[in-house]
């Protein structure tokens, strides 16, 4: 089992978490990943893109000129497809994007995740969130203690109501329940940092 430093917010160790071997060294799996991230980002597609059909179109719906006798070819509606400003042919229509994957896919891809943060030494443990006040520059002191990286993800259980004013503001950094913890957020951001509770509860509940 990988044995993984326990730091404090000051960034000073305070003792070692085992972490299980089925979750935090499990093999990397870039297929996975693929499709988890794809998943991720199909759903965040609002769907909304949308052109007019020939009904919708503003615009008579009076015959142009008689069928026949014009030497013009037949007309039935200015609003035809076939004029400008008429209406639009197999145009996009709104759609839902999202899809169901599989729960034994997102489980593997939610293991390479954290295996691979944890291998690139881009995952850090602190023994808790307990903040002093809900201030954001407070936060961005002690983040920078602990982090360099430009982006970061935090991972919490439980409500911490100063963690989340405190860290609500901060450009380039999320706070998430671990429940809420998608394979896509741990590759979007640069570093991981995750409380005691949370690397415990990912260590026993995905093994």
């Amino acid at each position: 089992m990988p044995k993984v430093d326990v730091v404090d917010l000051k960034n000073n160790k305070v003792g070692e978490l085992e972490l299980s071997d089925a979750v935090f060294a499990a093999e990397v799996n870039k297929a996975l990943l693929y499709e988890a991230v794809r998943n991720y980002t199909a759903g965040l597609r609002r769907g909304t893109a949308k052109t007019k059909t020939r009904h919708e179109v503003a615009g008579s719906g009076k015959k142009l000129w008689k069928q026949k006798g014009t030497g013009r070819a037949r007309m039935g509606s200015i609003r035809s497809p076939l004029w400008r400003h008429g209406g639009t042919t197999h145009g996009p229509q709104p759609k839902d994007y999202s899809y169901k994957l599989p729960k034994k896919m997102l489980l593997g891809a939610l293991k390479s995740a954290l295996s691979a943060k944890l291998r690139d030494g881009e995952l850090k443990i602190v023994a808790d969130f307990q903040l002093a006040d809900h201030k954001s520059k407070s936060f961005r002191q002690t983040l920078s203690g602990l982090s360099d990286a430009k982006t970061v993800l935090l991972i919490e259980t439980g409500e911490n109501r100063n963690l989340a004013l405190g860290s609500r503001n901060l450009e380039g950094v999320e706070l998430l329940q671990g429940h809420a913890v998608n394979p896509y957020h741990l590759l979007r951001y640069k570093h991981v940092i995750l409380s005691e509770s949370a690397a415990k509860r990912f260590s026993e509940g995905l093994a």
